[in-house]
């Protein structure tokens, strides 16, 4: 799949068949991450990727947002550091994990932002580390994507040199 078709076809998935992915899915999933640009070249995360059952489990019923955690065969904890581009870096390599998983068929979801405060002893997260985000990934019970996306008309968001110009 190219890039543009992954962009245009993913959808966040809650319900994951009970099927291992591939451990060079992982890999390449991981990479993503690893490989996303990162201002200043600075690479403020840090990556846990989790697939014991009973600590997905575990992280199902402490992340409040992301239940399904639980059901899924693989989960990616995102951890920062406190620089002010942390953030934004790792929301970069979040993106690119979830496309590239995408683009082998691994459906996936955002889990965080908020609330995971609990979480963090469960995976050993220093507390001078944020934990941003658990990223669940899995095979998608339910056919997902083809594309089906609903959005604003593309002239209400994007603007051509003005805001009051509209693209077209």
């Amino acid at each position: 799949m190219d890039t543009f078709d992954s962009v245009r076809t993913v959808l966040a998935t809650r319900q994951f068949r009970d099927t291992p992915i591939p451990e060079d899915v992982i890999r390449q999933i991981v990479e993503a991450a690893h490989l996303t640009a990162s201002a200043g070249n600075a690479q403020p995360w840090h990556f846990i990727v989790v697939q014991n059952k009973d600590t997905l489990k575990q992280l199902g019923q402490l992340a409040k947002t992301g239940p399904y955690i639980a059901q899924a065969p693989l989960a990616i904890a995102v951890a920062t550091g406190t620089s002010p581009i942390a953030v934004s870096d790792a929301s970069r390599a979040i993106q690119s994990m979830v496309l590239t998983a995408w683009s082998h068929g691994v459906a996936s979801n955002w889990v965080g932002f908020h609330g995971l405060d609990a979480i963090k002893p469960v995976l050993g997260i220093p507390d001078n580390v944020d934990l941003l985000a658990i990223v669940p990934f899995g095979y998608p019970v339910q056919a997902a994507g083809a594309g089906k996306k609903k959005r604003k008309p593309l002239g209400e968001v994007v603007h051509r040199e003005r805001f009051d110009q509209p693209y077209q």
